[in-house]
């Protein structure tokens, strides 16, 4: 073994604390591990599996695709692309769309289409970008530095310049972090990574007048709560405040790597040939599924059943919460983006939940996400609930005396 590779049979970067687990196939709401064992899978990959696993319409789109063309680049016209942009502008605020592989591309594209419209609007110095503390952009050195979470900046030299956080919910932080250098501010609708901490909707209606009062664009990140998570198509739907720019990736793919940066006509007007760029992105791999995935969400009824599975799910968590006060302090969130704050270490819990079957993904803030797949039914959210409370009653003490 070369140096390199000392202390790990790996080749791979030693950036993941894996579990020891690994799956060769899924089926809707079921991962199957290669020794048989099934899981439920409420981690969804971190809100990605958007309509479970090998969900047969973006299954049979993918493969009529593969047999035709996988990649042209940006040089030319991808009709897929057309039109999958052309239906995301029509049922969205927005007038123009710019494809990508990632989330985190997507808040890049968001970030310099801030920058570059206050530049050709004739305000170069103005590019700074106001975010909230426990937020999480990406892992780009420009995404990192707009959440400004230690943890992620140590170590890669310089923070990226231009992102001022102040304390999430303060509206008073807000304006007086507004400098004639500000560009625009950039929020989480839910705070994901940061510990499914829902944002009020009077406070982004509040950035929304700030913005429009001091020149400045509202960018959403939605790459969480994007394509039906929260139960509208997306989060801003819901609380009344309209951006100018809104960054898409996780669910619009269903699973394939991809992600979207849409934004209005005026917002949009800096961004011209030779402005921005992507080789992969927009790809008619990509685009198939992400069409796919959008007969799927806008279909009559689907984002209705999202949200009545959404209110089942989340008044039996509270009943549980309830009944184990011990382990569970609050349940959070909204639609399917639903968070447990723990009163064990979350790293705890998700072991449990493991053991009885079922994968969650932990968040800030001691959190435990529960993010299932939307085409979740009542009865798989009840089966998901009888393994959530054998993990929670296996580690609760006040359970562990009833039964002694």
């Amino acid at each position: 073994m070369s140096a390199s590779n000392a202390g790990s049979s790996s080749s791979l970067y030693q950036t993941y604390a894996r579990a020891e687990l690994s799956f060769e196939r899924g089926e809707g709401v079921w991962l199957i591990a290669r020794d048989g064992r099934r899981y439920m899978d409420f981690a969804g990959g971190v809100a990605v599996s958007s309509l479970g696993h090998a969900h047969p319409h973006l299954v049979a789109a993918l493969k009529e695709q593969a047999d035709k063309l996988w990649h042209v680049s940006n040089l030319f016209q991808i009709p897929g692309q057309e039109r999958l942009g052309e239906r995301l502008t029509a049922v969205t605020f927005a007038d123009r769309a710019f494809f990508t592989n990632s989330g985190a591309e997507a808040l890049e594209c968001a970030i310099k289409t801030a920058r570059r419209y206050q530049y050709v609007s004739g305000h170069p110095e103005r590019y700074g970008i106001i975010t909230f503390e426990g937020a999480f952009h990406g892992r780009t050195l420009a995404t990192i530095a707009a959440g400004g979470q230690a943890k992620y900046l140590e170590g890669f030299g310089p923070k990226v310049q231009g992102f001022d956080q102040v304390p999430f919910g303060d509206l008073d932080a807000v304006r007086a972090a507004i400098t004639p250098e500000t560009a625009a501010i950039l929020i989480e609708p839910v705070q994901g990574e940061g510990g499914v901490r829902v944002v009020p909707p009077e406070f982004l209606r509040a950035l929304r007048t700030i913005c429009d009062e001091n020149g400045l664009l509202l960018i959403f990140d939605e790459v969480q709560t994007g394509v039906g998570r929260t139960g509208t198509l997306y989060a801003y739907e819901a609380c009344g405040a309209v951006p100018d720019i809104l960054a898409s990736a996780k669910g619009i793919g269903g699973g394939f790597p991809m992600g979207v940066c849409l934004a209005t006509e005026e917002a949009a007007k800096g961004m011209t040939a030779g402005t921005h760029g992507t080789t992969y992105g927009g790809n008619p791999l990509a685009m198939a599924v992400g069409n796919a995935v959008l007969d799927v969400v806008l279909a009559d009824g689907f984002l209705e059943h999202v949200r009545d599975t959404a209110i089942l799910f989340k008044q039996s968590l509270a009943s549980l919460a309830d009944r184990y006060p011990d382990v569970i302090e609050e349940v959070r969130g909204t639609g399917l983006l639903i968070g447990l704050k723990a009163k064990v270490p979350n790293s705890l819990l998700v072991q449990e939940l493991r053991a009885n079957g079922l994968l969650a993904v932990m968040a800030g803030d001691n959190v435990v996400r529960l993010l299932p797949p939307l085409i979740l039914t009542a009865d798989e959210m009840r089966e998901g609930m009888e393994r959530i409370e054998a993990a929670v009653a296996e580690l609760s003490p006040g359970a562990a005396r009833k039964s002694a």
